[in-house]
């Protein structure tokens, strides 16, 4: 298995993890707020909810990147 596929691989199965650790996490939350978007308004989300979902995104984002420092 290619080394790319495994970062992905594992990436996948880590965030899969912190994204059901989150839904568990946010059971009894009562904090709830609208994120504005240009055309339209989401619904009344928990607030817990919209700063965990944006850091598993910006994990799986970050995952797509290369940072090949070596200098030949």
């Amino acid at each position: 298995m290619s080394l790319f596929v495994k970062k992905l691989f594992y990436s996948a199965i880590f965030n899969s993890c912190l994204f059901v650790l989150l839904f568990i996490g946010i059971q009894n939350s009562s904090n709830k707020s609208k994120v504005d978007f240009l055309i339209n308004e989401t619904i009344e989300l928990p607030i817990s909810f919209l700063v965990g979902s944006s850091f598993i995104l910006g994990s799986i984002l970050g995952s797509f990147i290369d940072l090949n420092m070596n200098n030949k």
